[in-house]
């Protein structure tokens, strides 16, 4: 029997990713719902190759526009919008898989109804954890839902983990993201500041979206996978580490008791860790180029305290101040960094002044316990308001 697959930010380069999978695949997958925020003609060609039962747009007039669309190519698609829509698809009785791949807090609702659901959630979706938190993975637990990462580094410790989680605890030492640097990796800290939106979004590995890759750029996007480690493997913050890998062959690493490291390898390609969410337990192809060991450059590793990391990416070691701090904090920084980074490809605030932004808004919000969505949204918002005060002063 085919899974059915809802895939909720469909647009993007991981949905696009996700449904390059599904369409080698036609015997085991089905999609049924696809999403996406404003681009009304790439959904219309998705929805025409892949037939879903439901399109969501994020807002009414791309919804209508692609309504009509949608009817004058007499395809047999119901066209949605709104949140209420999101939710609704996530959670449909009639959906096996979610893939979680809207960029941002604007992904946490939907996530949280998938996994009330009871939902296979695949989640690419890192505001889900480093927002959600505790909160999260209690609504997990509430719907017997199956989590299932897609970032590269937490498919990659996923699989290097023992298959009980009830072992973890005692049979790790310590898990070990490894991260590339990103395209400024061996660039003077001092001209940080000169930095183009242009320039923070030419990744050298991975073809990813915008704010993802000013984050990767930041190295950001490896703060928020700490916090996000830390939710989805319950380790503590002091057994998480990061060491920065420039090939990007090995995705991440474990740490046994014994000192035996396990690591998972393979080509930068998303659909790898796409295609082992879709089959899991099961593995299929998924498109990506095999690792070709013979031609592969020699591997290397560098020590964030070497080479001038530290003061590179400075934001990196916010991932385990925020984790000790009071519960909420993570979620402040991540509106922070979100509004800081938009603001910086808005030409607004320079590179090196996300940083100032993410620092300052921690400095000036309080952070609460969140205890249910409500919350979790009210704090995104202050943390929001915040930052844009910041910006505008950083901006004068």
């Amino acid at each position: 029997m085919k899974q059915r697959i809802a895939v909720l930010g469909s647009t993007g380069s991981v949905g696009a990713n996700t449904l390059d999978v599904i369409a080698r695949h036609p015997d085991r997958f089905e999609v049924f719902a696809l999403s996406a925020a404003t681009q009304v003609d790439l959904m219309l060609q998705q929805c025409a190759q892949f037939r879903p039962r439901f399109a969501v747009m994020a807002g009414e007039g791309p919804g209508r526009e692609l309504a009509r669309k949608v009817e004058g190519a007499g395809l047999p698609v119901k066209v949605l919008w709104g949140q209420g829509a999101l939710e609704e698809v996530a959670s449909h009785e009639s959906v096996d898989a979610v893939m979680a791949a809207i960029v941002g807090a604007a992904g946490l609702a939907s996530c949280l109804a998938a996994a009330r659901a009871g939902k296979r959630l695949l989640l690419a979706n890192k505001e889900a954890l480093v927002v959600g938190g505790d909160l999260f993975l209690a609504a997990m637990r509430q719907g017997g839902a199956k989590l299932l990462p897609i970032d590269s580094e937490h498919s990659a410790i996923f699989q290097s983990l023992p298959e009980d989680p009830a072992t973890w605890e005692a049979r790790v030492e310590k898990i070990i993201l490894t991260a590339s640097g990103g395209p400024f990796r061996t660039r003077e800290p001092a001209t940080l500041r000169h930095v183009t939106p242009e320039e923070a979004c030419a990744h050298p590995n991975w073809v990813m979206g915008r704010k993802i890759s000013v984050d990767s750029a930041t190295m950001m996007n490896k703060a928020l996978e700490v916090i996000e480690a830390r939710y989805l493997f319950g380790l503590a913050p002091e057994r998480l580490e990061v060491v920065i890998h420039p090939q990007s062959v090995i995705h991440s690493m474990v740490q046994y008791r014994d000192t035996s490291v396990v690591a998972q390898l393979g080509t930068p390609d998303m659909r790898v860790p796409i295609a082992y969410g879709l089959a899991w337990p099961d593995r299929v192809a998924s498109g990506a180029q095999a690792l070709d060991f013979h031609a592969l450059a020699d591997m290397s590793f560098e020590s964030l305290d070497s080479r001038g990391h530290r003061e590179r990416f400075p934001g990196l070691s916010l991932a385990w101040d925020c984790l000790r701090a009071p519960p909420g904090t993570t979620a402040i920084l991540n509106a922070a960094n979100e509004v800081g980074v938009a603001a910086f490809l808005d030409r607004r605030i320079r590179f090196d002044q996300i940083h100032q932004v993410n620092v300052a808004t921690l400095e000036a919000v309080t952070a609460s316990k969140p205890e249910s969505l409500d919350d979790l949204l009210g704090l995104d918002a202050r943390s929001r308001e915040a930052a844009g005060r910041v910006i505008g002063r950083l901006g004068n």
